[in-house]
């Protein structure tokens, strides 16, 4: 795995440990190049964001005005997925949903009936965008767009809006938009042959006990070679590098030397807790709201042992965390490649570490 600690705009703090291919003996190294899974949705979420900003894209605009197939949707209100009793969507699913996960849709991580027909359905394996909505329009929803936090498609479903609205590939438009511009040079939905040799492995314990390559139908994913659709939920490729630079770009503003992504103002509606109005205001872990694209830490009576109220992030499948904490102006990240999410919980560890060793005040 591989650790980075910035506060005040300034790296201080970079380590590595262990190997990522342990049957080539390859070490971890500062520019390995990891699957950063769901650390996508905060890079697709801020593209998405640009163009609210253009004026091209409305929060509270329905989904159905660029994908008419989620136009008419039904919502699982019983029974099996064998034999599933439905109703119909009492409001329209609108980009606001997408990002703060309260589409209704669902991923196929829970155990439930509709959780049951996304496993099946296999929808992250689709080659386009079109295929990846032909199949979500044939699955019910698991709660009434927006009246419930469900983690889901929902931003794979952004970034097909994204690529009608802009005319590009989901990956083309990042890169224009956002990775150029931050010089973010390792991160894409591909990883070029000249680089692969950096490209990390994804380990899971077996029932053996023992590290084998994590493959999805024989094919490593996300796959390095692109074979995939543009996955805006959990497609993308990136080093701790790269990364470090766009979550500090956040915790500017929106801006990172010189370059502007985002408006301030838009940073701070991002990483404000959108649920807050909801039945239930928070997701699984109490302490945790969700912003647009983002998890937020609302109080400190849970979690990890310490951090900041109003620090921001997420993190990824494969063991990959990042931080972005206001108060304290500092980015903490770690990248593992390893499977199931946070299973030996580096996450908590890792941050308790760090808070621990602040010895001034935060602040700007």
């Amino acid at each position: 795995l591989s650790t980075l600690v910035a506060r005040h705009g300034r790296v201080v703090d970079v380590a590595t440990f262990g190997l990522r291919d342990r049957e080539q003996r390859l070490p971890m190294t500062r520019d390995t190049i990891v699957r950063i899974y769901s650390m996508s949705k905060i890079l697709t979420s801020v593209a998405a964001l640009t163009l609210v900003e253009d004026g091209r894209l409305r929060l509270d605009e329905p989904i159905a005005t660029w994908l008419p197939a989620l136009a008419s949707p039904q919502v699982f209100t019983g029974g099996t997925a064998e034999a599933p009793q439905l109703t119909k969507a009492v409001r329209p699913i609108t980009v606001r949903h997408l990002l703060t996960h309260t589409s209704g849709f669902a991923y196929g991580l829970s155990r439930s009936p509709v959780d049951d027909l996304y496993r099946e359905a296999t929808l992250l394996q689709a080659r386009d965008r079109t295929a990846l909505i032909a199949g979500l329009a044939r699955l019910p929803l698991i709660a009434q767009p927006g009246e419930r936090f469900y983690y889901s498609v929902s931003t794979d479903v952004l970034g097909a809006i994204i690529e009608i609205i802009s005319g590009q590939t989901l990956g083309a438009y990042l890169k224009t938009r956002v990775l150029d511009p931050l010089g973010l040079r390792d991160t894409g939905f591909s990883v070029p042959s000249a680089q692969r040799s950096r490209l990390a492995k994804a380990y899971a314990l077996n029932k053996a006990g023992q590290l084998e390559v994590v493959t999805r139908q024989g094919t490593p994913y996300p796959d390095p070679d692109g074979g995939l659709f543009h996955s805006g939920g959990g497609g993308l490729f990136s080093t701790i590098d790269d990364y470090a630079r766009f979550a500090q770009m956040l915790l500017n503003g929106g801006e990172l030397d010189g370059v502007r992504i985002l408006g301030r103002k838009t940073v701070e509606s991002m990483r404000a807790n959108h649920l807050q109005h909801l039945a239930q205001p928070t997701i699984n872990d109490r302490h945790l709201g969700f912003g647009l694209g983002v998890g937020v830490r609302l109080d400190l009576a849970g979690g990890a042992p310490s951090g900041s109220v109003g620090q921001f992030g997420w993190t990824g499948a494969a063991s990959t965390y990042v931080s972005i904490d206001p108060q304290e102006q500092m980015v903490t990240l770690l990248f593992a490649q390893h499977l199931p999410n946070n299973q030996h919980d580096y996450f908590g560890a890792f941050s308790t570490l760090i808070n621990a060793a602040l010895v001034d005040a935060g602040g700007d």
